[in-house]
């Protein structure tokens, strides 16, 4: 393959060089801006929640195409592993789909179906991809390029899904392994309780999972950072930082609280 029609995904190249990828959720912007703030302030990839936000299709490209642009990689959270937009997202900029709640390997196989080309998925061949700004590039070259750039990541976020995460994690063409924290705390009866034993206990399980099967773990939803961190150093290498909702909400809380404790009111 020529240089030039290489790809790289920067947080897939900073896991594989053994750092953590640090995402930042998107759920309030609807302009590409965010995914220039999200490189300005160390962010290696934007998680555009489709599951929980009002997103369009066009929209979600337009964010996707300039995070491609600039050197983030573009992941969108979709509804489920047979979410029927999955392969329009893919066309028009994203490098990766992050799929919510699986909990069987079969589940699993859907979603490498839908994100990856044969002989490893069932994904269908466009005119065109902008990873490669729209040159003719040929097929013989974009396909294993886009699906070694392409991740794969799976939420594990319900009970049936912590118990199946062996069998997830060994499913050929699944990159990430996701814990979502505030899920699976729900479905283990437990919300909320973020750093209690059980879900330390289950981080640690797909952890094991994942480098059992040479896929990596993410972690999600956990925002106390001297809990992220150890699950980081126990081998977390895909992390989200916190929404741009909860960037927004912590700094405009700060500020107004010094300004009223300035001014003694």
């Amino acid at each position: 393959m020529s240089q030039e029609n290489t790809l790289t995904n920067p947080a897939k190249e900073r896991m594989r060089a053994g750092g953590v990828s640090l995402g930042m959720i998107v759920r309030l912007a609807r302009s590409a801006e965010i995914a220039r703030i999200a490189k300005t302030t160390g962010h290696d990839f934007i998680f555009i929640d489709g599951q929980h936000a009002l997103f369009s299709v066009e929209t979600v490209g337009h964010i996707a195409q300039t995070a491609l642009a600039i050197g983030v990689a573009p992941l969108v959270r979709v509804r489920s592993c047979d979410d029927p937009v999955t392969p329009v997202i893919l066309d028009n900029g994203a490098t990766g789909i992050i799929f919510p709640d699986v909990s069987t390997a079969d589940q699993a196989r859907r979603a490498v179906d839908a994100c990856k080309f044969p002989p490893i998925g069932k994904r269908s061949v466009s005119a065109g991809y902008p990873q490669y700004d729209y040159r003719p590039v040929p097929l013989t070259q974009a396909v294993p390029a886009l699906n070694d750039s392409t991740l794969v990541i799976c939420m594990i976020e319900t009970v049936e899904g912590l118990a199946n995460v062996e069998a997830i994690a060994a499913v050929d063409g699944v990159n990430v392994i996701h814990v979502g924290c505030n899920d699976l705390l729900t479905a283990m009866c437990l919300p909320g309780r973020f750093g209690c034993p059980e879900i330390v206990a289950a981080i640690e399980r797909v952890i094991a999972a994942a480098k059992k099967h040479g896929k990596f773990a993410g972690l999600g939803g956990e925002r106390d950072m001297e809990r992220q961190l150890a699950f980081i150093k126990s081998g977390v290498r895909f992390v989200t930082t916190q929404t741009d909702m909860g960037f927004l909400m912590a700094a405009a809380n700060q500020r107004t609280a010094e300004i009223r404790k300035g001014l003694g009111v």
